[in-house]
């Protein structure tokens, strides 16, 4: 009789959530009301405003910040989402979106520099973006749950980890692709590596760093669904309740304002880096 070989990691990782779980319980429960503290806050200011006076601010914004073609682009989107009856929905994942997304830069970006001048970490960071990469997004559910129960903490955690990748790379990047004979100059005219910092490096590397913000975005986006699972609310919740309860309608609707908001969110990355960078080919 052949002898089977199996491995199973969650025999040596599971005691070590255990110990977590035991002795850290107070950290991860900090973390928990922050991060629900500050997606409240979130909601509130997005909920506050009537849904038409939410709508006429994005319009005014997105014309600013964008063009007129992208203002009424996405007061559509968030028209669609009224009307379908999916407002306070569309809006939930939208502040869920916002907090994960600006995690996740803040995490990333100044990783990415550094990975950008020292090459030992770009060369350590390389194959654990890889893995994160690599790893179906629904596996980050589970250490999340685990650690943090069901809710919206688990779902914003696994959307940080999922969102990092894209915006650590195309920050490192940005960097490496700076003009050397600019940094130069700035050297040479007795600028401070701050001034070099926000008056060189950061303008001219702004056009990838939209982009990555804008793939860091919809990467987090991706996660709606499945935050759904785990009782995150907003719209993925939503097509979780129409594929438990088998209604195409509920289900359909959902997926549409998910839709919905994909393209208000990518349009308005889209349209504030091709205002930035008008040559720049998406």
């Amino acid at each position: 009789m052949t002898a089977q070989i199996q491995f199973s990691p969650g025999e040596y990782l599971a005691p070590a959530v255990d110990w977590l779980n035991t002795n850290l319980h107070g950290l991860f429960s900090g973390i928990s009301q922050v991060i629900e503290a500050v997606l409240g806050a979130v909601e509130g200011v997005l909920l506050a405003p009537h849904p038409y006076l939410f709508i006429g601010i994005v319009f005014v914004a997105a014309f600013f910040f964008a063009n007129k073609r992208v203002a009424v682009f996405a007061a559509l989107m968030l028209a669609f989402c009224l009307f379908a009856g999916l407002w306070v929905a569309s809006l939930q994942t939208i502040a869920l979106v916002c907090v994960a997304v600006l995690i996740s830069v803040t995490i990333a970006f100044p990783l990415g520099v550094v990975a950008a001048r020292v090459k030992r970490v770009d060369d350590a960071l390389m194959p654990i973006l890889n893995i994160m990469q690599t790893v179906p997004p629904w596996v980050y559910l589970i250490p999340a749950v685990m650690l943090f129960s069901l809710g919206r903490v688990p779902a914003i955690i696994a959307t940080i980890v999922y969102g990092i990748p894209p915006m650590l790379r195309l920050t490192t990047l940005a960097f490496k692709q700076l003009p050397k004979d600019l940094l130069e100059l700035g050297q040479a005219s007795g600028a401070s590596p701050k001034d070099i910092l926000f008056k060189i490096e950061l303008p001219t590397a702004a056009p990838t760093l939209l982009v990555g913000l804008n793939q860091c975005i919809l990467m987090s986006l991706a996660m709606v669904v499945l935050a759904g699972l785990v009782g995150a609310g907003g719209l993925g919740a939503e097509v979780t309740r129409g594929l438990s309860r088998m209604e195409m309608g509920l289900g359909l609707r959902a997926g549409l304002g998910i839709v919905a908001i994909a393209l208000l969110l990518d349009r308005l990355s889209r349209g504030a880096l091709q205002r930035h960078s008008p040559n720049k080919l998406l």
